[in-house]
């Protein structure tokens, strides 16, 4: 797995488990897998409720999670599309509840409860913690197997996978597994001591709370002790993460909790000692516990005591010290435990403090803390016996009892006083130094350090006679100081009388301070000032040569010779003088014996001494000093001659004023520089010279910084002595000056200039130094480098001195001797001038030397004046290729980093080029280097001359580049002069030194220099566009790059591998420039295996960015990804299942021909990787059918079951979605030239997202598919309900952003392409809508389980794509089928409102996502659907099969069975939607913004009519249904068609309104247009102000109102009548409201009207309709109804005599009378012409009809 896939797997969501989609198995804990997966939710939920009932009848405290987790709310609970928050909330309750069940988890009641928690709330997947947390104090149990075997810890890097290797076998957990599990991972001990104090924090609320952590805290402290004793060490990290833990335990009011913290700290202390600040604090927080919690004292107090035991008790305060002496039975516990146990160390902190407490307050001032120390301090003396020097309290305080005892003795003056403190101190150990002595009348004590010398000497004498007598009362440690302290002392006798007790008392000293002691003596005493202290050193040489120690111990050997070495120097002649005394005393001791050094020494002096005359007598003795030194140094053991020359170097940089030391200096200086001179001495010659020359370097350069001016005398010319070291007259006349106080500057720069001539003379080259053309410092042996760095050292000492300073001649002199003993002709001297030429620019420092621009420059000066004086000849010879002066000069010429650079320009260009042959050459090399020159060598049309002296001149530089001698930082810096320089045949010269190099990296990488590895990564720059043609033609030019890709190892942490700098190389324009594709190929197949194989992430990161940046073809990809062995690509799902089939029925054949065995998936999937990111990619179309070749042998059973196939499915997946990007960015269709769309498999993807269960590759399918979808329609369309089928299933579960945008991003890119592929085929739109309804069907299936805050954007999202004019209504639909069917269901009767409320909202604000028409168009589906749905579950539906067959048809078709019970609900439920939605808020707003008045009334028209015409077969169901027993629905289902259409009615404008009314009073059904009419009339009745514009648009209706009362249609006369009836109220209404003021509109309604009561075949009640409305009309016109008088009058009398029908109708009756006093009444003087016949019809009437007519009478008359 890559790091990329492990990351992923990670990042998954537990919701995301692939068990979780499983239908065939289920975790469990009490059953098998697949037997758990049939049982249903309620049987888990009553399991839990049994067992939760069963743990409360044993502990009350489970009763609060009987409203929580195990409550009927609980069982519709799914987690995984909740919230965080309310996730987190239900963690809490599960991790409670689970500490809670932890002591009874054995029990059966808490596994039936553990059950449910694992069915419900997947703890075993979102709880794992908690859940091991529980279970593990039984870890030796097969029930705690049996939990671990319901959790995934298979991956190797997740938290419990330790815990694997039980799962399988099925046995209990190991303790010592445990155990060892414990301490080596501190996470796992960390999670043990949480579980333990968060479970500790629970119980300490409850009564009685020991019972049920007794288990835990059993288990934690068998468990947490175990481990820290079975570790090896205790770390500070453990240490430091149980500390928190271990406060906490203390502080605890649980005594098991304090146990087991005891326990622990003993543990840890016996293991690791701890600092004193953390002694202090656990001593501190027991013994504050001890006092606060009385229980476990005994405990707690052992635990102090082992504490103090194994740790460090010193400085620990006395606040602890304080709490322990509050408890009272403190000196009780301390007695008990004694009788067992060691308590010393807690008594040895107690009981100093008890003394300090009780000693600090006066006798009369004690209070009552001080009489509890005393009663503990009493008793503790009294009962408990003292042990371990506990009784000899004072020795322990040695200096601290010193101090206050001469404090008090130097304050008693009494003689009573003195005797009994004397006799008090000699009770001590060490009474012995107090005692006062007979000769002094003080103590010894005191007389050591009398002021007198004379006691002081008495003392040590007393002193020597107690070491002597071995007296009590003394101990050693005050012997030895006293003794050593004396030695110090500045009297000669006291320093004699120490000597003597030394000698008495040596064997009891250490015998390196004794040396030590008698050394500082020499360094104290001088005797040329006080020769006095003879006596005092001669003793010190005696007693020192005696120490044995001095033959066994070279280096106290050592030390004593080199400090004793200044006093064996004769600096005085006078054989009676001190100083002669003491070198005669040196020469003769034995000490000249014992160190090779001063071998012969005796003998030499003697010789010299008797030869040498009283004059001479210092020189000559010095000058046999320095040959026999050096001679033993030169012949003795080779082994010792490095460390003694660093001793006497040591000696000599010695600052002193002492003569003898200054004179010493010298003659060291001599012995070494003679020791140079010895030809004998070959194998540290070298080292020896450097250490001599570093020393007489620095002291030249001190004594030039201090006396710059100072001239050597001309009698001192190293000019006119021939002497090879220092004359010695010269050092003779030195120390007479010094002993004269005179000023010795000349003196001692001339001795150091003679030991430079010396050395200089006698230095010699190795055998082993090259005679070739180059010094190389790289390629030199030790010696040879360390020749070469004294010859650098030599030449910048000489040439300083030469140039400043007041012995210049001198220093010349020494130049010329330096030139003409080691640099013998010019040829070497310029090979020498190179190195400082160039040796600065060295990255590697062999010669260890620094070569600073001033000393460059002087050299380039030296070169400028040897270049001069050449001849000809010799000039052309330095010019020559082969000569390092012109190379050394090109580097020096063109180096701008140095001040100097122009001085050093203008030294070459006149020294190395004066000739005028010459400069051609010279603008060639030095000036015109750079790049520009050669470009135009290649582009510019030049002389042939000069193109050729260019070629020549670059190829020489070229040449030195590539030569093995060249040194590698003068390759490296003619490298940065051609950094601009390329070319084939740059590279093509460069490529021996490329091959040297990566030889060297491959097999000695730790010789690599750095500036070799510089000089690596240059070369491998001149890889670039320019040189690549050379990689197609030379092969050893390609094998060298691709060597150098393979060089990973990093030489130096400062320098990148060579394998990065390569790969750095390979940019596009290299990649591009190589024309052979096969090298093309080559290049990448390395580059994918240098991936593959890679472990450096750098490597990694660089060939991805080298990889994005080229522009490959995908053929070449192709090659890469296929195996060597290709297998066609499965194209049908068919085939795929055929090919399995054969797999099963010959297994031995695929054992037999297996795939090729060194295919690597993990190669597949890194390049998988790089191409995710891959933009220049050309012909990416032909990667497809490679790359489902590679998806289908992830498919394949084999390749799953080797490893892991989903990352790589993933990766596949998203390279093809990336394909078709490229080919088709705006998701239109592809050219089959492009891409022929049977290459790509949809079958393959589809078959991708079944086997697979993880949704990050259903995501990538989902993604491609909505991409192929634009592309291929037609290929997705055959496999399009599989897709969106298994979307509800699983992807739409899962809760995070990702998976939101993936269905997005599906249903956005698969539905459109589905519709348009449909439209493009010009076929019906039946098939696309039987799909689409299908989509929507999955979608609501699955939306119970989509999380709250997903529903609404995804179903949004979906009915945005399909179109929500036409798929709207579908989705309602489909979702009041869900509610009916399934959520009535599963719903409690209690909470059937609040669910349906909710559910109501939902739906409200999906259809206001939507614009109004589209509601409102959904609306009038819902009715049309409605009203073709039967009314019983047994009628005939009208609706077209084929068109609805996914919608809720509630018929017996198939599985698809409804009730009738669910048929009605259904249908009530459409219509109260419907009425709610059209008061919405959001919808009534709509409305109101976008003004309705713009919209097509035809359209609104329609929905009301839709709605009318839906009321009419609602109210034929309720007559039909009147005798039945569903009447009352019917009626309930009548209301609301009401009020949705009084609703629809309110939010029409009057604007709309009228024109909607007119519309629908055009109707075909009768219904309708009485229903319009009835609207109107409501309309009218309801409102009192009308516009202008309005009311015009109310009377436009008269002339259809008419035409209704005037129809003459075929309908039924019953129902045709009340439409007559309602048109003629209307007008009635009409007249009434706007008749005044419009009269001119009624004038035809009247004339109707009279019509209709004029017909003798009129329906009685058309006729009463007729004469109200006559009665209204003749009100309102008044004058204007006189013209229709005259057949008006007649009708309505003709109407009255007919008195059958007028007694058999009283509305027909009453509608005449009204009709006929109304005409009266308004045209009284218009009557008489009828005034008869009325009056004769009163008086023939009926009584009856009298009674009637009795008001029109009553006018009348």
């Amino acid at each position: 797995m890559t790091s990329l896939a492990e990351q992923l797997r990670r990042l998954a969501l537990p919701q995301s488990d692939p068990s979780l989609l499983s239908r065939a198995e289920a975790a469990s804990l009490l059953f098998d897998c697949k037997e758990a997966a049939a049982v249903d939710r309620d049987t888990f939920f009553a399991i839990g409720c049994t067992g939760l009932e069963e743990l409360m009848g044993i502990d009350p405290s489970f009763e609060v999670f009987q409203s929580s987790l195990f409550s009927s709310m609980s069982k519709g609970l799914e987690r995984s599309v909740q919230s965080k928050a309310v996730n987190q909330q239900l963690n809490q309750n599960i991790s409670l509840f689970l500490i809670h069940l932890s002591p009874y988890f054995m029990l059966k009641p808490a596994q039936k409860c553990l059950e449910w928690l694992i069915h419900r709330f997947h703890i075993h997947l979102y709880n794992q913690d908690s859940l091991i947390g529980c279970v593990l104090p039984y870890h030796e149990t097969k029930l705690f197997v049996r939990v671990i075997q319901l959790l995934n810890i298979k991956s190797p890097t997740h938290k419990w996978h330790w815990l694997d290797p039980i799962r399988k076998p099925g046995v209990p957990l190991a303790r010592g597994t445990l155990i060892t599990h414990c301490y080596k991972d501190l996470d796992f001990m960390d999670f043990i001591c949480r579980l333990v104090a968060k479970s500790v924090k629970v119980f300490s609320e409850l009564p009685g709370n020991s019972a049920q952590l007794r288990v835990l805290l059993a288990f934690y402290a068998s468990t947490i002790v175990s481990a820290l004793g079975a570790a090896e060490n205790i770390t500070d990290s453990i240490v430091s993460m149980l500390l928190p833990y271990i406060q906490k335990g203390l502080k605890s009011s649980i005594q098991d909790y304090r146990a087991a913290t005891y326990m622990i700290i003993c543990q840890m202390t016996v293991k690791v000692t701890v600092e004193v600040s953390l002694v202090h604090s656990l001593m501190l927080q027991i013994s504050k516990t001890l006092s606060k919690v009385p229980s476990l004292a005994r405990e707690g107090v052992a635990c102090l005591n082992l504490l103090l035991q194994t740790q460090k008790g010193d400085n620990l305060g006395k606040k602890p010290f304080n709490y322990l002496c509050n408890n009272p039975e403190l000196v009780t516990l301390l007695q008990g435990l004694s009788e067992g146990y060691d308590i010393s160390p807690l008594l040895r902190y107690l009981l100093p403090h008890l003394v300090c407490s009780i000693m600090k307050y006066d006798a009369g001032k004690l209070e009552r803390e001080d009489h509890i120390y005393i009663s503990h301090l009493e008793a503790i003396l009294q009962t408990i016996p003292l042990e371990k020097d506990l009784d000899h309290l004072l020795a322990s305080y040695p200096k601290a009892l010193d101090a206050v005892l001469e404090e008090h003795l130097e304050g008693a003056t009494d003689q009573a006083d003195q005797n009994l403190f004397h006799q008090f101190i000699s009770l001590s150990q060490s009474c012995g130094k107090y005692k006062f002595l007979e000769d002094s009348d003080t103590s010894l004590l005191l007389s050591l350090n009398h002021p007198q010398p004379a006691v002081r000497v008495l003392a040590l004498q007393h002193l020597k006679d107690v070491i002597e007598t071995s007296k009590e009362g003394f101990d050693e440690s005050f012997i030895e100081e006293a003794i050593f302290e004396r030695l110090k002392d500045d009297n000669r006798d006291v320093v004699m009388s120490a000597f003597s007790a030394l000698e008495v008392g040596v064997k009891q000293v250490n015998p390196e301070v004794v040396v030590s002691s008698l050394l500082n003596i020499f360094q104290r005493a001088d005797l040329s000032k006080d020769g006095k202290w003879y006596k005092v050193l001669e003793r010190a040489v005696e007693i020192l040569v005696k120490e044995k120690i001095l033959k066994e111990k070279k280096e106290l050997l050592d030390e004593a010779v080199t400090q004793l070495l200044p006093f064996m120097v004769i600096t005085n002649a006078n054989s009676k003088s001190s100083e002669w005394k003491m070198a005669i005393c040196l020469s003769e001791s034995d000490l000249c014996s014992l160190h090779p050094l001063l071998k012969g020494w005796p003998e030499a002096l003697q010789a010299a001494i008797k030869s040498s005359k009283p004059a001479e007598l210092i020189g000559a003795v010095n000058k046999e000093m320095i040959l026999l030194f050096s001679k033993n140094m030169t012949s003795g053991d080779p082994s010792l001659l490095l460390q003694m020359v660093d001793d006497l170097i040591c000696v000599a940089e010695t600052e002193s004023d002492n003569v003898k030391q200054k004179v010493t200096a010298h003659i060291i200086g001599s012995v070494l520089v003679q020791c140079c001179c010895d030809s004998q001495m070959k194998e540290s010659y070298f080292s020896v010279a450097i250490r001599v020359f570093r020393f007489l370097d620095e002291k030249i350069r001190n004594l030039k910084a201090c006396h710059p001016a100072e001239e050597i005398p001309s009698n001192w010319s190293i000019e006119t002595t021939q002497e090879s070291l220092v004359p010695m007259d010269l050092l003779t006349a030195y120390i007479e000056k010094l002993d004269s106080d005179q000023t010795v500057d000349a003196e001692e720069s001339a001795m150091f200039v003679f030991l430079l001539k010396s050395f200089i003379h006698h230095l010699k080259p190795p055998s082993s130094f090259p005679k070739g053309t180059w010094w190389n410092p790289e390629s030199l042996n030790q010696d040879s480098q360390n020749y070469l760095h004294l010859l650098l050292g030599l030449f910048d000492l000489l040439v300083c001195g030469a140039s400043e300073g007041g012995n210049v001649v001198q220093y010349r002199a020494l130049m010329n001797l330096l030139l003409k003993v080691h640099v013998k002709d010019s040829e070497v001297l310029f090979k020498f001038l190179s190195i400082l030429w160039t040796y600065s620019f060295n990255l590697s420092n062999h010669l260890n030397y620094e070569v600073n621009a001033m000393l460059q420059t002087r050299a380039l000066y030296i070169g400028y004046a040897v270049l001069v004086s050449q001849t000809y000849q010799k000039k052309k010879q330095l010019l020559s290729p082969s000569s390092p002066v012109l190379f050394s000069a090109i580097i020096n010429g063109l180096d701008g980093g140095k001040e100097c650079t122009h001085s050093k320009f203008e030294i070459l260009t006149h020294g190395l080029f004066a000739g005028e042959q010459f400069s051609l050459y010279l603008d060639c090399i030095i000036t015109k280097i750079m790049a520009t020159l050669f470009e135009e060598l290649q582009t510019q049309p030049k002389q042939k001359s000069q193109k050729k002296k260019l070629s020549e001149a670059l190829e020489s530089i070229l040449d030195c580049v590539q030569n093995p001698i060249c040194p590698s930082y003068v390759a490296r810096s003619l490298m940065k002069i051609l950094h601009e320089v390329h070319g084939e045949m740059i590279l093509s010269h460069l490529l021996p030194a490329l091959d040297r190099l990566l030889e060297k990296v491959s097999k000695e990488p730790e010789t690599m220099l750095k500036d070799e590895a510089v000089f690596l990564h240059l070369i491998l720059g001149k890889f670039n566009e320019h040189s690549a043609t050379l990689l197609c033609k030379n092969q050893q030019s390609l094998d060298l790059f691709i060597k150098s890709l393979h060089a990973a190892k990093k030489i130096y942490e400062e320098i990148p591998p060579f394998q990065i700098t390569a790969l750095g190389q390979i940019t596009k324009p290299f990649f591009a420039a190589v024309s052979d594709g096969m090298v093309q190929q080559k290049l990448l197949k390395v580059l994918f295996d240098l991936l593959l194989n890679c472990k450096n992430p750098l490597c990694a990161q660089t060939i991805s960015s080298v990889f994005k940046g080229i522009s490959v073809c995908a053929e070449q990809i192709v090659t890469e990804l296929e195996p060597p062995e290709k297998t066609r690509s499965l194209t049908t799902v068919q085939q795929t299942r055929r090919q399995k089939m054969q797999q099963q029925k010959k297994p031995q054949e695929a054992e037999l021909a297996p795939e090729t065995s060194h295919f690597s998936w993990q190669r597949v999937m890194l390049i998988l990787e790089l191409l995710q990111h891959k933009k220049k990619l050309k012909r990416p179309q032909a990667l497809v059918p490679a790359l489902f070749n590679l998806l289908s042998r992830c498919l394949e059973p084999q390749a799953s079951e080797e490893e892991n196939m989903e990352y790589t499915k993933q990766l596949i997946l998203s390279c093809l979605l990336n394909i078709c990007q490229k080919l088709s960015s705006d998701g239109s269709k592809v050219p089959a030239d492009v891409l022929d769309k049977e290459k790509f498999n949809v079958e393959l993807i589809v078959q991708c997202i079944r086997v697979s269960k993880m949704p990050q590759t259903h995501h990538h399918a989902l993604l491609l598919l909505g991409a192929v979808a634009g592309m291929f329609p037609d290929k997705v369309l055959h496999n399009i309900m599989p897709i969106f089928t298994f979307m509800g299933a699983n992807v739409l579960r899962l809760d995070d952003t990702y998976t939101f945008q993936v269905i997005n991003k599906t249903v956005q890119m698969v539905i459109p392409a589905l519709i348009q592929v449909n439209f493009d085929l010009s076929e019906s739109s039946g098939s696309v809508e039987e799909v689409v309804i299908k989509i929507i069907r999955v979608f609501v299936d699955a939306l119970p389980h989509v999380p709250e805050h997903r529903r609404l954007p995804i179903l949004t999202q979906l009915i945005t794509t399909v179109g929500g004019e036409r798929f709207l209504w579908v989705l309602l639909v489909l979702l009041f089928e869900q509610y009916v069917t399934k959520t009535v269901t599963a719903t409690s009767s209690t909470d059937k409102d609040a669910v349906l409320e909710a559910d109501t909202e939902f739906w409200i604000s999906i259809c206001c996502e939507f614009n109004i028409h589209s509601q409102f168009q959904s609306m009038m589906k819902i009715i049309h659907y409605l009203t073709e749905l039967p009314e019983n579950k047994e009628g005939n539906c009208k609706t077209k099969r084929q068109k609805y067959m996914n919608l809720p048809l509630f018929i017996s078709v198939g599985t698809r069975s409804h009730s009738g019970k669910q048929l009605r609900h259904f249908k009530f439920l459409s219509v109260s939607f419907m009425s709610q939605l059209l008061t919405s808020q959001s919808l009534v707003k709509k409305v109101i913004t976008l003004k309705l008045i713009r919209l097509n009334s035809s359209f609104l028209s329609r929905l009301l009519e839709d709605v009318l015409h839906y009321i009419n077969t609602v109210a034929s169901s309720v007559e039909g249904n009147a005798d039945k027993p569903t009447a009352k629905f019917w009626r309930v289902l009548l209301s609301k068609s009401y009020e949705m259409m009084d609703k629809v009615n309110a939010l029409l404008p009057t604007e709309t309104f009228i024109p909607v009314i007119r519309g629908l009073m055009t109707n075909q059904l009768p219904s309708v247009r009485r229903k319009a009419m009835d609207l109107l009339n409501n309309k009218v009745q309801q409102r009192t102000r009308w516009q202008k514009s309005q009311i015009r648009q109310l009377l436009e209706l008269v002339p259809e109102l008419i035409a209704i009362v005037q129809c003459k249609r075929k309908e039924e006369e019953e129902e045709q009548a009340i439409n007559r009836q309602t048109a003629l109220f209307s007008l009635k209404l009409l007249c009434k409201g706007f008749g005044t003021e419009n009269p001119m509109p009624f004038v035809p309604v009247l004339k109707t009207a009279i019509d209709l009561i004029s017909s003798e075949k009129e329906e009685k009640n058309v006729m009463g309709s007729a004469f109200l409305c006559i009665a209204e009309v003749t009100c309102t016109l008044k004058a204007q109804t006189i013209p229709q008088l005259p057949r008006l009058m007649p009708a309505l009398l003709k109407t009255l005599k007919n008195k059958k029908e007028l007694i058999s109708n009283e509305i027909y009756l009453l509608s005449a009378v009204t009709a006929l006093l109304k005409v009266a009444e308004t045209l009284p003087h218009f009557l008489s012409p009828y005034l008869m016949d009325c009056l004769l019809h009163f008086g023939r009437t009926t009584p009856k009809l009298l009674l009637s007519l009795s008001p029109l009478f009553s006018y009348f008359v």
